[in-house]
């Protein structure tokens, strides 16, 4: 019984500190390459001689893109995981239910 209240709070531990982590860490990635690219834009008006940044710009939205849909991915797995969790942890109730003697 200890065993699985631990491994059920260490799962539980995980799934909070995961959404924040990811979450966190998808955010300040796609806002420096926003930055990036901004920055990419004005350092093009400024020369003289204009060089050609909008390859690079481009590449830069692409894999912002796939950061995106990394992210989305990557909270779907957390949603699935967060609702499997909570129909364990139903089905263990229930079955612990069954098995502890009535009280009558």
């Amino acid at each position: 019984m200890v065993q699985h209240k631990c491994a059920e709070l260490f799962l539980q531990y995980l799934l909070i500190s995961g959404k924040f982590f990811f979450r966190k860490s998808q955010v300040e990635l796609r806002e420096q390459i926003d930055k990036l690219a901004q920055d990419l834009h004005r350092l093009s008006e400024l020369q003289e001689f204009p060089i050609d940044l909008e390859p690079y710009v481009k590449k830069l939205m692409n894999s912002r893109r796939r950061v995106m849909l990394v992210n989305n991915i990557l909270q779907n797995a957390q949603e699935r995981l967060g609702r499997l969790h909570q129909s364990v942890t139903r089905e263990t109730a229930k079955r612990k239910a069954l098995l502890e003697p009535s009280e009558f």
